[in-house]
């Protein structure tokens, strides 16, 4: 089985809302799709993230081909080191890690394809055959959406909800009191500040926002320096969870080595591959932390992946990161079930276990050559320094 073909196509998929937070602002998914096809026919599928700038993931895509052709795909390793490290790549690893977790992605797929075995069956085997994702409440003023979407949840049957803080305390308390009325004393409520506090701030925010008790609080400082969460967890007795700063490998492992968090929130295409986001998985495991399936916003062939990792992993959270259920479509045949419910069971089928509809993948390439990449920002929020400048 040799790589004969590597196909590389961009879409935009549009959110039925704008996803909204102290860091991004944004309106849908711009990925790039990863085809790779075998001298034997298979076809494996991946799906690159594509971060702040989707160009610059399909250039360093590009410049993996001349790696891949005439390769085995069941030496994945060894071709991720030679791109790498003879592709210089360990110079841009976020961008490297970004692109690269599609080709890995499809590799594991002809695998799985070639010997009629699903991805977690190769990782060693499943320890649950079904998983709990998260009910992701929008951000806003509007008390009222808000109150709608948690009995929509509630009537789903979803046990996890996840906002955004960091941008007014005082809007966050009263939506967190509603949050709580709503869901029950059972209902489990995460915030994610996207670093949005210093220390000082985030200890008291943690403690105001505790009385309706917090799961757990992901990234609330900056990630770097590693003390600031070093020295939050010795101050907080809210669980935290880390999610910037886990971009590189080596961030990854700084993190677990020096238990600067409770739980890690990460995924494959944060750190490159679903090889290493399972090895630092069991190593956080060991030393006593958590696993969060975290989502970028993403479409059904990443979540799949993330799906056939968690499925094999010792130690992970219970409700995990999806953006599903914000999708006004996807790239498959079939839509994945935690698009309308909290749960998802393992697939049987060989490889991620998903089917690509080849149709939609042309029918978003268009929309994003039509309309461009969803930036992860809008400009009408950003600072403005000089308030008497007309545009002109």
């Amino acid at each position: 089985m040799r790589i004969t073909s590597v196909d590389y196509t961009i879409v935009s998929v549009p959110y039925t809302h704008r996803e909204n937070s102290s860091q991004v602002n944004r309106d849908g998914v711009t990925d790039v799709v990863v085809k790779l096809t075998t001298d034997d026919g298979l076809v494996g599928w991946g799906e690159s993230c594509s971060g702040a700038n989707v160009a610059s993931v399909h250039a360093a895509l590009q410049s993996f081909t001349p790696m891949l052709m005439g390769r085995n795909p069941w030496n994945r390793e060894a071709i991720w080191h030679d791109a790498y490290r003879k592709g210089i790549w360990f110079y841009r690893e976020p961008t490297f890690n970004l692109a690269w977790a599609g080709i890995d992605m499809a590799l594991w797929d002809l695998c799985g394809k070639a010997c009629g075995e699903s991805i977690y069956n190769l990782l060693g085997g499943p320890r649950r055959r079904e998983l709990e994702y998260f009910c992701y409440l929008s951000y806003g003023d509007d008390l009222e959406q808000l109150r709608a979407e948690c009995r929509k949840g509630v009537d789903r049957g979803y046990n996890v909800y996840y906002r955004k803080v960091g941008v007014d305390i005082d809007a966050e308390c009263r939506a967190l009191e509603l949050i709580r009325e709503i869901v029950g004393p059972r209902g489990r409520i995460r915030i994610d500040a996207n670093e949005a506090w210093t220390v000082a701030q985030a200890v008291r925010n943690l403690d105001l926002l505790n009385q309706w008790r917090i799961d757990f609080a992901e990234q609330p400082v900056p990630a770097d320096p590693i003390d600031n969460m070093i020295e939050l967890k010795a101050k907080t007795h809210v669980p935290l969870a880390s999610n910037e700063g886990l971009w590189r490998i080596d961030d990854a492992w700084r993190v677990i080595k020096q238990r600067a968090c409770d739980v890690l929130c990460f995924s494959p295409y944060w750190v490159g591959s679903i090889g290493q986001f399972h090895r630092l998985s069991h190593a956080a495991a060991i030393e006593g932390l958590s696993v969060c399936k975290h989502t970028h916003g993403e479409l059904g062939l990443a979540a799949a992946a993330g799906q056939q990792g968690l499925a094999t992993l010792p130690r992970i959270v219970f409700g995990h990161q999806q953006t599903a259920s914000m999708m006004m479509d996807d790239i498959l045949t079939e839509p994945l079930p935690i698009a309308t419910s909290p749960k998802w069971e393992l697939p049987d089928g060989p490889g991620l276990g998903v089917e690509v509809d080849e149709r939609k993948i042309d029918q978003y390439h268009e929309h994003y050559r039509q309309h461009g990449q969803f930036l992860p920002y809008s400009i009408d929020s950003m600072g403005t320094e000089d308030a008497q400048w007309d545009g002109s």
